[in-house]
């Protein structure tokens, strides 16, 4: 921290209130309550959208508990309705969701290495891809260094979870809740100092019968405006990833905790009248454990924190800020003679992360949580009392990583840090910086500027990045496997974001108090629609270079002509030279070796090569080179950017993996598509070479369909296209007339959409999937026009498929349809649902729950060829 690391006070956050979206009066009334509670609690499940919201919110923002959810992966595994992201991009999507979820319900979030893989049967099965063993020790470090009182899992650890990662996050979690304290097993070098939580719970919402706690998430909190049951719906609604939106009723909300294990409390858990029964966790129980020379200051400080709560007005906080002030003091006085050291950290949420006390001073660590907890509150509410506001304001959104071989670039980056004092007490700016990935000093220590009420002083300072901004557990050799190589520490998600993001932060002094805020800085600008934006700014390399896709099919053994797209993007606020070359597989070749350009500031550029040549049937790579400043780059950058949560960029080399597929191209055909989630079905087509058109679900209507030979219908396009719906008569009257109708799967029951399915067909409650992407296929119907014309399915179509063979399969199947493939994971019964196929009218309905949109965008060869059949099997005469 350079020039603050002599700072006493913890680095809070300038925005701590908006954590809960809280502003003015709400969110000191908020502070205030919380202040000398002191219980922490971690709830843990596998999935970001596996969390129970109502029970989160209700002990964060109700019960003023430090609250945090453990999320076993990110959901990389996972389907996206709201784009094309899938994998690792997805993950880092959901990753965002469920920190926006956390603003909204008070939590903190953690997660594990753990990469979701997909669907899973059992927890035997998610035991084969996650070593059980590092897994765990990740749940340990967690609960180590967040060191809960009560633990809750989301889950009951048997087959009534369903899906063996949820199974599994179950049993770790109660594992854990015994191995925190076992450093034979888990060294205190490698996993923290040992931690023993005193009460178990699990979930009940599915079995509420099975209960021994309830309590009541829907009780109206007249501070916050509404129950935490409410504020939970707004969290969970962040999923939008998931489509997870809900309502935000009012009303009686029961939320259903069994516990199972206890080291206090009642020993009838019936018994139980809450979470913390037998728990003392309040200051009155600790006091007694701390050095007598600390007792005074602290009775002290909760004396005055009391008085400030009495004398709180909303429309006159000042009035408090004295009295925190000395609260302050007292506190900080109490920490120096317990012999506890000052956290050096960045702060979120509440601006305080429970950290290992030093060696030398306090060893129990409980006191040491509470007494940071207390003071980090006091000090949030103290700035919320005085009203002090900082922001760090940028001219642009992006600053280029300063590269030492380039001489003659502006790679800085100027910096406003504007303090606002919006109290009735002047309060003084001691020092300002840029912390981070590069600072310079502004304000001096001793050029304190005093600031009155109702004005502002603002600082100039220049950035300098020196590496790029790109999600922390990725940048470290990514993954291996199905787990990631980033080690998990002490650090909540934010505070591991943190450490690259571009802060600035000031150190204040308000009523004899030095504070000092972080906030982080962001380019702001006015959108026409949207309003007053805030986007954090990133560092980026200097000259990025994107091909238009990552994964691409070619047809082999014929000659082709394809254009590759390169985007060439340079984050320089100046004019930038650069000379974009192609390096291309043998059989291709390229119009041209080079192509110069000379991009403007912040300019993206696209440059576009004609290849030509044959390839061998097999894998083949394109790359892309800009060479700038006698630099070659061949990053790629991808941005990911949706209005709920904060943008993100994730990088990779800038190459194209060619698949090149022997296929045989059905003639005359001319294919209409309708794209789903998350599709990759149109842009196969079109590197196949055959002619396809996108339909918008709103011409459905009006609409000529004769000058199609075949329509598909995209992944669970019926659940986001209300007009497929609607129309879908003149879809199956297209089919009817001779047409080839391609339904890709639909929601885990498509039965409700009333009218899709020409024929009835029957789903599970948990709708039959195999989820190994090796299971082995049988073919029922080898000599079936679909398996044969124009490509003869073999088995080799079936070899390198990812993740998973068939999601949502029919159990029960209409006879008027044809199944022609079988297919099981390991101990399981027979499913005949993944592709389906019937005579309607002179045309040819085909039903197909295969993963396609998982094996398109991957290059699979078998998907194509069996794509290129399903568009084109010559109509059936019934």
């Amino acid at each position: 921290m350079g020039a603050f690391t002599a700072l006493h006070g913890s680095l809070l956050s300038a925005q701590g209130a908006s954590t809960s979206q809280e502003r003015g009066a709400t969110a000191l009334a908020h502070a205030l309550a919380g202040i000398g509670t002191t219980s922490r609690v971690l709830t843990i499940a596998a999935h970001p959208d596996d969390e129970d919201t109502p029970i989160i919110a209700w002990l964060a923002r109700r019960q003023h508990v430090e609250t945090a959810y453990l999320s076993l992966t990110r959901g990389d595994g996972g389907q996206n309705l709201i784009g094309n992201e899938l994998g690792e991009s997805l993950g880092a999507i959901r990753t965002q969701e469920l920190l926006a979820a956390r603003r909204l319900d008070g939590g903190r979030q953690y997660f594990t290495r753990a990469y979701d893989f997909g669907f899973s049967k059992n927890s035997e099965e998610t035991f084969a891809h996650w070593p059980k063993d590092s897994i765990l020790g990740d749940v340990v470090r967690v609960v180590r260094a967040f060191r809960p009182h009560v633990m809750v899992a989301f889950f009951t650890g048997t087959p009534l979870d369903g899906h063996g990662h949820h199974q599994v996050s179950a049993i770790l979690a109660r594992e854990a809740y015994e191995a925190a304290a076992d450093t034979v097993r888990f060294p205190v070098q490698g996993f923290g100092m040992p931690w023993r939580p005193l009460k178990a719970y699990r979930s009940a919402r599915q079995q509420p019968d099975s209960a021994t706690l309830r309590v009541n998430t829907g009780a109206f909190d007249p501070v916050l405006g509404r129950s935490a049951y409410e504020i939970a719906a707004d969290s969970r609604s962040q999923h939008k990833s998931q489509g997870f939106g809900m309502l935000q009723e009012k009303g009686v909300r029961w939320a259903y905790l069994t516990r199972e294990a206890t080291r206090s409390g009642p020993a009838d858990a019936r018994g139980e009248q809450s979470l913390f029964d037998g728990l003392d966790t309040t200051w009155a129980a600790r006091r007694e454990r701390l050095p007598i020379a600390a007792h005074e200051p602290l009775k002290a400080a909760l004396a005055l924190i009391d008085s400030a709560r009495v004398l709180y007005r909303p429309n006159a906080p000042t009035v408090i800020v004295s009295h925190l002030a000395r609260a302050l003091e007292a506190l900080y006085r109490a920490r120096r003679l317990a012999g506890v050291a000052p956290p050096m950290f960045i702060a979120s949420g509440s601006g305080y992360a429970p950290m290992p006390p030093r060696r030398d001073g306090l060893a129990d660590p409980d006191l040491y949580d509470a007494l940071s907890l207390t003071i980090a509150r006091t000090e949030q509410a103290l700035i919320d009392a005085a009203g002090i506001a900082v922001e760090a304001t940028a001219p642009r959104g992006t600053l280029p990583v300063r590269e030492a071989e380039k001489v003659n670039v502006n790679d800085s980056l100027p910096v406003t840090i504007t303090v606002y004092n919006r109290g009735a007490r002047p309060l003084s700016v001691r020092r300002s910086m840029v912390l981070g990935i590069g600072s310079t000093l502004g304000v001096r220590a001793d050029q304190a500027i005093e600031v009155a009420p109702d004005s502002s002083h603002a600082s100039t300072h220049w950035a300098v990045g020196f590496e790029a901004t790109s999600p922390w557990w990725r940048m470290r050799g990514r993954r291996e496997q199905d787990w990631f190589l980033a080690p998990v520490d002490a650090r909540d998600e934010v505070q591991q974001q943190t450490r690259s993001a571009l802060r600035a932060a000031v150190q204040v002094e308000v009523a004899g108090q030095l504070l000092t805020i972080a906030t982080p800085i962001v380019h702001r600008f006015a959108d026409p629609v949207a309003g007053d934006r805030r986007v954090p700014v990133m560092a980026v390399p200097g000259i990025t270079v994107n091909l238009s896709a990552t994964t691409a099919y070619m047809r082999a053994g014929v000659p082709v002509e394809r254009t590759i797209t390169v985007r060439v993007h340079s984050a320089y606020p100046h004019s930038a030279p650069v000379a974009v070359r192609l390096e291309v597989p043998p059989g291709l070749q390229a119009d041209s070796a080079e192509r110069r350009r000379v991009l403007q500031a912040d300019e993206t550029a696209i440059v576009e090569f004609r290849l030509r040549g044959q390839l061998a049937e097999g894998w083949h790579a394109v790359r892309a080179y800009a060479v700038h400043e006698q630099v070659a780059a061949n990053n790629g950058s991808y941005l990911i950017e949706y209005p709920h949560i904060d943008p993100l960029r994730l990088y990779g080399a800038a190459g194209m993996r060619l698949s090149a597929v022997t296929v045989t191209r059905p003639p005359r055909a001319k294919v209409g598509y309708l794209v789903g989630i998350a599709d990759g079905g149109l842009e196969a087509l079109r590197q196949l070479d055959i002619e396809v058109e996108p339909i918008e679900p709103a011409s459905l209507g009006t609409l000529d369909l004769s000058r199609f030979t075949s329509i598909v219908v995209g992944p669970r396009a019926y659940e986001v296209h209300a007009n497929l719906v609607t129309q879908n008569a003149r879809l199956l009257e297209f089919t009817r007339r001779g047409g080839t109708l391609v339904v890709q799967y639909g929601a885990q029951n498509m039965n409700p959409l009333a009218g899709v399915l020409p024929f009835p067909l029957q789903w599970a409650p948990r709708a039959s999937r195999v989820t190994l992407e090796d299971a082995s296929v049988r073919v029922l119907q080898p000599r079936h026009p679909l398996l044969t014309v124009p490509n003869r399915i073999s088995t080799t179509d079936w070899e390198g498929w990812v993740q998973e063979r068939a999601t949502y399969m029919p159990s029960v199947i209409d006879p008027r349809y044809t199944p022609l493939l079988s297919m099981n994971d390991a101990g399981e019964p027979e499913q005949r649902g993944a592709l389906l196929t019937a005579p309607l009218g002179r045309g040819r309905y085909a039903y197909v729950t295969l993963a396609l949109f998982r094996q398109l965008p991957a290059g699979v060869p078998g998907a194509a060829r069996l794509l290129l059949n399903l568009i084109a099997g010559p109509p059936i005469t019934p």
